[in-house]
This record gives structure tokens, C-alpha cells and sequence, in this order.
């Protein structure tokens, strides 16, 4: 299993383990999280998008895998999302450089050639 596959799945059974432990911090997380990412005055495909640059500059390599797909699933195109590590580089400098290797790692299964 690669390492996305093992990401997912590990996110999968801390999502179910959260919600089968009547975790209320954590529904209150899920709300918010819904608020946030629906569509309004930006539309959920640019939330992403800013969620992806983010990521990028806090290291956060679960989040940019997350994000990235969710871009994607959003409509997102690749150049797109490329755009937006981009600006997680400028935000974080040098190691946003290195962070973006784990986003393009990501980019490539999401946006395969």
C-alpha cells in the first residue's frame, strides 16, 4: 500500500472511530467544516484552492491530500491547483519548497497523465 493509500485509509478509521465515540468536539469540527467549504461569496472549488495553498505553507501533508482532492472534486483543474501550491511556496518560503514535493506526489494521482 502506498503512502496516499495509507493516508486515507488511516483518516478513514480516525473518522469513524471520532463519530463512533460520539466525539462532540469533533461533529462541531464536521459542522464548521461544511460551513466553511460551502459555496457562498467564493465557491467551494476556491476554497479549496486557498485551503491547498495553506496546507502547503503549514506542512500539513494529510491536509494538502485532502484539499487537493477535494479541489479536484470541486472542479479544480490541475493548473489550478498548481497555482495555488505555488503561493504555499511564496507564503512559507524555503520550506514551502519542500512541502510542495508531497503536493505534487499528490497532484500526480489525483490528475494522472
Amino acid at each position: 500500500m502506498g503512502k496516499l493509500e495509507d493516508m486515507t485509509r488511516r483518516r478513514k478509521q480516525a473518522h469513524a472511530k471520532l463519530l463512533a465515540a460520539n466525539s462532540r468536539v469533533y461533529q462541531a469540527f464536521l459542522e464548521m467544516e461544511a460551513a466553511a467549504f460551502s459555496d457562498g461569496a467564493l465557491q467551494k472549488k476556491h476554497k479549496e484552492l486557498i485551503a491547498v495553498g495553506i496546507s502547503v505553507s503549514t506542512d500539513c501533508e494529510s491536509c494538502m491530500q485532502w484539499h487537493i482532492e477535494q479541489a479536484a472534486a470541486a472542479g479544480a483543474t490541475e493548473p489550478e491547483v498548481f497555482e495555488a501550491v505555488e503561493v504555499g511556496i511564496e507564503m512559507a518560503g524555503g520550506p514551502g519548497t519542500v512541502s510542495a514535493r508531497f503536493a505534487l506526489e499528490v497532484m500526480e494521482s489525483v490528475f494522472p497523465k
